[in-house]
């Protein structure tokens, strides 16, 4: 039986990284690079349309490969992977824009969607950061060294003599 990371944010329990807020929009980002990369001049810049696919599609595969390792400090590290790939993303829309693949208000739609991405991204780090919880994979580590620790703070038993 497999178990999955769960999440508590906001007291709601997540259990599948497709509930995860950030995700969602790292999606729709993605989804919205590809109609630009599919419907503009993007599709005959080849080499920037491979690295704003990668980075877009980074975005949301880092979230959602973090999430399933099961640990919060893996995922808090794979988010920041997400975060950084946000950053690629905008210098990417800035490569398209001054190649005049995109105009001005496709490119600020994007970048803001971006940036919003980053914030949301961060803040949902710094919440994991705070909570007291290792993740799953380590909940039979956690009791086994909880009843250890019981063991070892229980008295001696006497040894009966005979």
């Amino acid at each position: 039986m497999r178990v999955t990371f769960k999440v508590v944010y906001n007291m709601v329990k997540i259990e599948h990284f497709e509930d995860l807020k950030v995700w969602q929009l790292a999606r729709e980002t993605c989804n919205d690079i590809w109609y630009f990369l599919e419907n503009t001049s993007l599709s005959r810049d080849f080499e920037l349309k491979n690295q704003m696919s990668r980075s877009s599609g980074s975005i949301m595969d880092s979230i959602a490969e973090g999430f399933e390792r099961n640990g919060t400090r893996e995922f808090i590290q794979f988010l920041s992977i997400s975060k950084g790939s946000c950053g690629e993303l905008r210098s990417q829309l800035y490569r398209a824009l001054d190649r005049k693949h995109i105009t001005q208000a496709q490119f600020n739609i994007i970048s803001e969607k971006t940036l919003s991405e980053k914030k949301r991204i961060g803040s949902f780090m710094a919440y994991l950061n705070k909570i007291n919880y290792r993740g799953d994979k380590f909940t039979g580590e956690a009791n086994s060294l909880k009843n250890e620790q019981v063991a070892n703070t229980q008295p001696p038993t006497p040894n009966p003599q005979p």
